[in-house]
């Protein structure tokens, strides 16, 4: 035969295996038509090569000497193979990389139905013509390879031949070639139904086994889940069985659009766990109910846009909740606790909601146990002690997470949560809780701040009468907004908070103001008299320039120190209600005292405002 299509170094290559072939570039000869003799395309010649047995070198010289021929001429190229063996065509055989290991014992593989080329044969030409490179994951990942790790429980292994690795084998060379390609856990989810020894030496799906020692295993509850077996554990290490799916540490479940219907969150029939199936979260269901409670009924339900939730909670020994929470607080899981879920209802707008594992952790007694939700943090914000019980909280300095577990840390956290006004006011009108008048003003002139819309009115309410701290109707309550009305209090029950915010918090509760309520003039006579400039001073600009004193001063048939009334006039029967009354008149309250002491003794000026110095 004369070659046709086939280059001089082809020619010569191919002519070690079929003796009957020309040299190259004879084939435009005429004598050779004459003589009759055949033509052989390069297409028939290589079909020729099945069944040849040769060096892998050999072939790798072939390879060389096609470089640029058209690849449909070339589709039953034969390929020779690590384990011995030569296959017809290039495609689906796995192209070791050159100089480099063996991604598994090539003899396994061959059993699982895998090609892969003897690496002396390996060429770029062959990756070309539909060959795979036989990194470490593409191994893993092909058919065979999956096909056998989903069937790696049957009693027969899923072979279809006898000659199919045993489980032993295929968990070695899976393990091998997961530890080689870097993966994390999740990357190939469906791992998990990978055929591992446990503790017992029975076989159980890697996704159901813990990983002995480990964080998960130290924190979980005893025969919850079997380990996995010591030996292999120690063979393999965390990293390539964490990612077949044995639990080192806490498993997240991440989500997208995820329709929250709580009769759909049922977990997947599924031979592995898939780390996007909500229903694998505990009490799913029930943290769905709980949020569409938060929304008005409809026929469509909302859609939470991702979930980033922690499973398994429900497995951790009770008195191991320290320890566990303390690898929640720790990235990435430390984002399933403390980030809001972002839902979108069927109007088309967006609400963001309490995250499920904080959910779940809140209702469950996991501090000192005890539920975290509704108890304080040792050492946080004065203003709360009373109303919340203290809860231990060593080793949870980061506030997010404390406030993401229910545990409250400080007032401003409270009232920014949503909810949290309620709340607050629920507590304060609990009246088996202690609370002080000062903790009181300050608790009020917080709640004064806040948008009424976003309050509910509360029916009770704590507030100072006659000088105790006791739970009242709110609509008998007064806020108290002007001190020199405080003598007409008695039996009052009073609202304390800033003058600056009284009218606010009056707003927030729908109740009036002290000074609403004593609108009597005064029944007295008194004498006029000019401020002193030193206390003009010491006030600023806002001092009235005249008092008017009074022997005794009545109002509403009632005796005060000192009176401002609505038009601004100041009436003062004591030389207190007159300092009282000028720093309430000039917005200086605290001035006061020292405005008594420039009243009783005017030659201490001097003195005083040098001590201001130090303000």
């Amino acid at each position: 035969w004369y070659p046709e299509g086939a280059g001089a170094e082809t020619v010569r290559v191919l002519a070690e295996v079929l003796p009957t072939l020309l040299p190259a570039g004879l084939e435009r000869r005429a004598e050779l038509r004459t003589l009759g003799v055949a033509r052989l395309p390069l297409t028939d010649a290589v079909d020729r090569l099945a069944g040849l047995e040769k060096e892998p070198d050999w072939w790798r010289r072939l390879y060389d000497s096609l470089a640029g021929v058209d690849p449909d001429r070339l589709s039953g190229l034969p390929v020779p193979l690590a384990d011995g063996r030569t296959t017809l065509g290039p495609r689906q055989v796995l192209l070791p990389a050159p100089d480099s290991a063996a991604v598994a014992d090539p003899e396994v593989l061959a059993r699982l139905g895998l090609k892969v080329a003897h690496p002396d044969a390996a060429h770029p030409i062959l990756e070309k013509l539909g060959a795979l490179p036989a990194t470490p994951r593409a191994v893993l990942t092909t058919p065979q390879v999956r096909a056998a790790v989903a069937a790696s429980l049957d009693a027969d292994g899923g072979a279809w031949d006898e000659d199919t690795p045993d489980a032993d084998e295929l968990a070695d060379t899976v393990l091998a070639l997961v530890r080689d390609a870097g993966l994390e856990p999740g990357d190939e989810p469906w791992l998990g139904a990978l055929a591992l020894p446990d503790e017992d030496g029975e076989l159980a799906p890697a996704g159901e086994l813990v990983f002995p020692g480990g964080p998960f295993a130290r924190i979980m509850r005893e025969d919850e889940l079997p380990c996995v077996e010591q030996e292999l554990a120690d063979k393999w290490g965390e990293q390539p069985l964490a990612a077949c799916g044995v639990l080192v540490d806490f498993a997240l479940v991440r989500a997208t659009d995820v329709v929250l219907d709580p009769d759909e969150l049922e977990p997947r029939e599924s031979d592995f766990p898939e780390p996007d199936d909500p229903g694998l979260l505990d009490a799913v269901d029930v943290w769905s109910e709980d949020v569409l409670d938060r929304f008005p009924d409809s026929p469509v339900p909302p859609v939470a846009t991702e979930i980033v939730a922690v499973r398994d909670l429900d497995l951790v020994d009770d008195e191991q909740w320290p320890a566990a929470l303390a690898l929640l607080a720790r990235p990435p899981l430390r984002d399933a606790l403390t980030q809001p879920v972002r839902i979108l209802l069927p109007d088309g707008t967006h609400e963001v909601v309490r995250p499920y594992t904080a959910w779940w952790l809140r209702g469950h007694p996991v501090l000192g146990g005890r539920r975290p939700a509704g108890l304080r943090a040792a050492g946080s914000d004065p203003l709360l002690r009373g109303l919340y019980d203290e809860a231990d909280a060593t080793g949870f300095d980061d506030e997010q997470v404390l406030r993401a577990l229910g545990v409250r840390t400080s007032v401003a956290a409270l009232l920014a949560e949503p909810g949290g006004a309620a709340e607050l006011l629920d507590r304060l009108a609990d009246p088996d809780r202690p609370v002080t008048s000062g903790q009181l003003h300050a608790l009020y002139g917080a709640l004064a701040e806040l948008d009424p819309e976003q309050v509910t009115l509360p029916d009770e309410v704590r507030a100072v009468l006659d000088g105790r701290v006791t739970v009242v109707d709110a609509a008998d309550a007064v806020v108290c907004d002007s001190p020199d009305l405080l003598p007409f209090t008695s039996g009052v029950p009073l609202l304390p908070v800033r003058p600056a915010l009284a009218a606010e918090l009056a707003e927030l509760f729908q109740v009036r103001r002290l000074s609403e309520s004593v609108t009597g003039g005064v029944d007295s006579a008194g004498a006029e008299h000019d401020v002193p400039e030193p206390v003009r001073a010491l006030l600023g600009p806002r001092t009235p320039e005249t008092y008017v004193e009074h022997e005794e001063l009545v109002v509403d048939g009632t005796e005060l120190d000192w009176r401002l009334t609505p038009d601004g006039v100041l009436h003062a029967a004591t030389l207190e209600g007159v300092a009282a009354g000028l720093a309430w008149a000039a917005g200086q309250w605290p001035r006061r005292f020292e405005v008594a002491a420039l009243l009783e003794d005017p030659s201490r000026t001097e003195e005083l405002a040098r001590d201001r110095w130090f303000d």
